[in-house]
């Protein structure tokens, strides 16, 4: 891709440690957790599209020992970020794999199958094509009944979930026409296009959602 077109992450600080830190990460982490914690099965590998800093990965599992965490960006200049929040998180005894090089557009993804797909703050920060690439390949990975689980804001019968969001979507939408916060229904309609059956939406902090689907049979 050659620049993050979905996220801003934090520069590496000057001792030679190649990890960023998002500073979201560090605020949405333990609810997002929460839920990942009732809804991944046991055990399961997940492949996590767009892993940015690597903060998530690392994070959950090293508190879901019974996952294998599988990291995937599209530039590979965030790599070593990644994979040292992977080498922190192994040293303790976590399972989280090398870094994929994946973009969610491409047609075969690098991984034939995983037990459930997590993808968090991208689907409003890239165009639309990013987000039906990101359905076509959980709807090829995911066995029936694996869940693909999605955290992010969206916009719900139309309208914005709070006013902070609409100013969100008129920032992101003014840095690029492509990009914006994206309406539930378009995403769940999509989805269900594709074998994917929306089974819960969860309101997050923040104004953000977790949406949780399951790929029929």
């Amino acid at each position: 891709m050659g620049t993050l077109w979905y996220r801003a992450m934090g520069a590496p600080d000057d001792s030679g440690d190649p990890r960023r830190d998002a500073p979201a990460t560090g605020r949405n982490r333990e609810p997002i957790l929460a839920v990942l914690r009732r809804v991944l099965p046991d055990p399961a590998l997940v492949l996590e599209v767009a892993s940015g800093t690597g903060q998530h990965g690392a994070f959950f599992a090293s508190e879901l020992r019974h996952l294998a965490w599988q990291p995937s960006e599209p530039d590979p200049e965030a790599f070593a970020s990644i994979e040292g929040w992977a080498a922190h998180a192994r040293s303790a005894g976590a399972r989280v794999h090398p870094p994929l090089l994946l973009d969610a557009r491409t047609h075969p993804w690098p991984i034939e199958r995983c037990d459930a797909v997590f993808n968090a703050n991208m689907v409003h920060i890239a165009p639309w094509e990013v987000c039906l690439g990101l359905l076509d390949g959980a709807a090829r990975v995911l066995p029936s009944g694996a869940p693909l689980v999605l955290y992010g804001p969206y916009r719900i019968d139309g309208a914005h979930t709070a006013e902070s969001n609409a100013a969100f979507d008129a920032s992101l939408r003014g840095r690029d026409p492509s990009w914006g916060i994206r309406d539930l229904e378009a995403v769940t309609t999509r989805a269900g296009e594709r074998g994917l059956h929306l089974e819960e939406r969860i309101a997050m902090p923040a104004n953000n959602q977790m949406l949780v689907f399951r790929r029929e049979s």
